[in-house]
């Protein structure tokens, strides 16, 4: 007895030091990571993709010859009142514009996923940072497949700086609200490189570049967000109020009774054609 006590004992106290040991691995694995808790609100300008350029000046994307005509042709849409905007009837607007944060941003990382939290038409978004490969078969989502590295750039133990690479997206997608086009294939690459400022650690810096090809070059800008450390978060529903309806390639706007608006001048009403199919049927 005394014997199987002992053994007893003895195996008692190696799990009592496992459990020490694997809490103490967690802790450690735990510290890491840096800080980024609060609630991240936008700190560059929501409305353009390039905060490099002066409030209200035009932005100057690297587009191809084809793709800058797009965006002229945006351009021209937009001054004359005409929606061509995903964004506009709540639609998603994807990576890398998800990274403007038209609504604040809540950062959830974990060993093996980080997680963006975004109160916008994008609303979730997971970078997988365990050393995954990119899928064989994947589905494209508007904020792309997303596999992250974390860097401990100035030694110290802790990450500090986490590196993103973003593939596997679908469209139509646009830069900004100003009409910069992606292109139609899809084939977007998105690198970032996350970090806090070093004399402001309220204030997180993201360095993006975007691979496409309506560019003639890679385009590099970099975006900063603000942190909330008491943030009241609210719930942002787009289509709770969504009043804008298409018709025929054609936007209006339904007014309180129910009833089309048009949205720029000497806009023509529907065509009676688009209601036909279901609504004008005639009995055989």
């Amino acid at each position: 007895m005394p014997y199987r006590s002992s053994i007893g004992a003895a195996a008692a106290a190696v799990a009592a030091v496992l459990c020490m040991s694997i809490a103490g691995a967690k802790a450690q694995e735990t510290r890491k990571y840096p800080d980024w808790e609060g609630l991240w609100k936008r700190g560059s300008p929501v409305g353009v993709w390039d905060p490099s350029k002066p409030p209200g000046a035009r932005q100057q994307p690297p587009l191809t010859a084809e793709y800058q005509a797009v965006f002229e042709a945006n351009l021209a849409k937009g001054k004359a009142g005409a929606q061509f905007d995903i964004k506009g009837t709540c639609g998603p607007v994807g990576m890398p514009r998800l990274m403007i944060l038209y609504e604040p941003m809540e950062i959830v990382i974990k060993p093996k996923v980080t997680y963006m939290l975004v109160e916008s038409m994008s609303p979730i978004r997971r970078i997988f940072t365990h050393g995954r490969d990119w899928p064989q078969e994947s589905d494209p989502a508007f904020v792309g497949y997303s596999i992250g590295k974390w860097l401990d750039s100035d030694g110290d133990g802790t990450y500090d700086t986490l590196e993103v690479e973003t593939r596997n997206m679908r469209g139509p997608r646009l830069f900004d609200s100003s009409g910069i086009p992606l292109a139609k294939d899809n084939e977007t690459v998105v690198k970032e490189k996350i970090y806090l400022d070093k004399a402001d650690p309220d204030i997180l810096r993201n360095e993006i570049t975007t691979y496409d090809h309506a560019l003639t070059r890679p385009w590099t800008v970099s975006r900063f967000y603000r942190r909330d450390h008491n943030p009241v978060y609210e719930e942002y529903n787009c289509t709770e109020d969504n009043r804008w309806v298409v018709i025929g390639g054609e936007l209006y706007l339904a007014d309180g009774e129910g009833y089309l608006m048009p949205i720029q001048k000497n806009q023509p009403p529907p065509d009676m054609k688009y209601f036909q199919k279901y609504f004008n049927q005639t009995k055989k």
